[in-house]
């Protein structure tokens, strides 16, 4: 009997097999310590984790480390946390496709979220999960039909963070009604005394200070005035103070200077007559609710708990000069509608070259001309006027030399728009684009080939045309073909646009010549071309605008053409 001819079309045999390649995955370290546990003796901490974690990853021979991400006092009862969105905008690029935890509890309590990104979110992006302590890897976790068995782990988790905090936050509720002070840090004025930390006295650094800063505030003098002298005396603002002191260790507070928030706070705080006033917010983690504020009928507030700073004379004093200083204002608000007002269209782009920060847009009225126009003024000049200098630029000015600027850039586009379809009509372009796309074509071609003589080889095995070995054989020849037809379909098609992006989809080209018919500096335009304005002390102005480094690709690409 003849022997029926097999429906393949084998490849070139391979004799010597050569060992698949181990995976090595981009791993990410995810670490969370919750606002309960933190600071707790014996508790976890985030250095301990650290360790083991990375310690864990760095044994591993298939784990390459590529990143810490660390969400420090996160709750773990939701997933909204600032860290674990940059580990999954990582994973989204391609950077990471493997994570590793301590334990379960550090991934979240919430069993239905964690069971979600376990069961759905990461085998869809192919991404590992490890948890460490409870031996969970899901690359060789036992998985049933109703999924991994972890869900039962993370309810008791959940149940537990929940209960967690309603204990604590009935704990707390009753310290309050007791008049204990549980804040973090005390009142500026205060600490907490070292024999009871839930007591306040005066502290003897700043309770001086407090204690001016409503004698100025009785004479007269505004918010800004009393700022600005303490600035100048040098006198660290509640924020520098606890960075000074080692409380609190993030570089953003060493600089921090006295604002006039600050002394609406202090100068309004009845705790200086020696009450202890608590829970004007509420964050309840068992409800999953965040910082919310409460209702001043519902504050925890126990009268004469400690030494007051300021008598009740000066306090009603100071409150009434504030409450006049308001109705006096209110009434102004109002008085030149009929100037009219003109909307902010660079807010956030106005920049002091000197601090760094935004500068603030101050709107001036001349009421014996009936003039109303903006300047732009330095926050910190405003605040300190030593520590940067004084500048007073007119919105007017400063308008008129950006849109010189954009319309001048507008024409630059307009001219080397014509240029690019010059350029994207000439042979060589079009030649290189056709020899790009024909090959495009083949490779698609043969691509589809592999893939269906990959979906024949089944067919062949179960009929009985070929043996296990050869079924494993070919099929493994096809797929690494199949690869490598893919891989020459993405390179060919990225060279096909490089050639678009490089001309007529430049981005820089695109969004200049998009408001080509404008008239006059709209805030969309501004918006959309400027990256940053900054004006130092003579006032004078850098623009930086946006896509520069796609401006210079293309007129380096148009230049070399000219040449040849």
């Amino acid at each position: 009997m003849a022997r029926t001819k097999r429906k393949v079309n084998p490849l070139v045999p391979v004799l010597d097999e050569p060992a698949m390649p181990q995976r090595i995955y981009k791993t990410g370290a995810y670490i969370r310590l919750s606002v309960e546990d933190s600071g707790k003796p014996g508790a976890d901490t985030i250095e301990a984790q650290k360790e083991l974690v990375l310690g864990y990853i760095d044994a591993q021979t298939d784990m390459q480390f590529c990143g810490l991400y660390c969400d420090n006092g996160r709750t773990g009862t939701n997933f909204q946390r600032p860290e674990f969105d940059r580990l999954m905008e990582d994973i989204r690029a391609g950077k990471i496709d493997c994570i590793v935890v301590k334990d379960l509890s550090r991934f979240g309590r919430n069993y239905k979220e964690t069971g979600n990104y376990l069961e759905r979110i990461f085998p869809y992006l192919d991404v590992r999960f490890v948890a460490v302590n409870d031996n969970f890897d899901t690359l060789t976790a036992e998985r049933t039909n109703d999924g991994y068995i972890v869900p039962l782990k993370n309810l008791i988790n959940e149940i537990y963070s929940r209960d967690i905090s309603k204990k604590s936050s009935s704990a707390l509720a009753i310290k309050q009604q007791r008049g204990e002070f549980i804040g973090s840090w005390a009142p500026y004025g205060y600490r907490k005394s070292a024999e009871d930390r839930h007591r306040l006295e005066p502290d003897p650094e700043t309770a001086p200070v407090l204690k001016n800063i409503f004698q100025w505030r009785l004479s007269g003098m505004g918010y800004l005035p009393i700022a600005r002298h303490l600035n100048e005396m040098g006198v660290p603002s509640p924020s520098r103070l606890h960075y000074l002191r080692g409380e609190i260790k993030s570089e953003r507070f060493a600089s921090s200077v006295w604002h006039v928030p600050i002394l609406k706070i202090i100068l309004r705080n009845e705790v200086y007559l020696g009450h202890t006033i608590q829970g004007r917010t509420k964050n309840d983690i068992a409800a999953g609710r965040k910082m919310c504020p409460v209702p001043q009928d519902n504050w925890a507030i126990v009268r004469n708990t400690h030494e007051p700073l300021i008598d009740e004379q000066t306090f009603r004093k100071v409150q009434e000069i504030g409450e006049n200083r308001r109705t006096e204002h209110n009434s102004k608000c109002g008085k030149f509608d009929s100037l009219g007002t003109t909307p902010n269209i660079l807010k956030g782009l106005v920049y002091c070259a000197e601090c760094g920060r935004t500068m603030a847009r101050y709107k001036s009225v001349s009421e014996r001309c009936g003039h109303r126009y903006y300047t732009y003024i330095c926050r910190t000049h405003m605040e300190n006027p030593s520590a940067c200098p004084k500048r007073n630029l007119h919105e007017t000015v400063l308008m008129d030399v950006l849109w010189d600027c954009l319309r001048r850039e507008m024409v630059l586009a307009g001219g080397m728009a014509e240029q690019v379809k010059k350029y994207a009509r000439s042979p060589a372009v079009v030649d290189r684009k056709s020899g790009l796309e024909r090959s495009l074509s083949s490779v698609k071609q043969a691509l589809s080939r592999y893939k269906r003589l990959n979906d024949s080889l089944y067919q062949n095995y179960v009929d009985g045309l070929m043996d296990e070995l050869e079924y494993a054989e070919m099929k493994r020849q096809y797929q690494a073909e199949a690869e490598r037809a893919q891989a020459q379909v993405e390179q060919l098609e990225r060279q096909i646009s490089d050639i678009s992006a490089q001309t007529s989809s430049n981005p820089w080209l695109q969004i200049f010549t998009q408001f080509a018919g404008e008239t006059e500096l709209t805030e969309g335009m501004a918006h959309a071309l400027i990256q940053r304005i900054e004006v130092d002390k003579n006032e004078s102005i850098t623009i930086h605008l946006k896509y520069r480094d796609e401006y210079a690709k293309l007129a380096a690409l148009l230049s070399s053409e000219a040449a040849l």
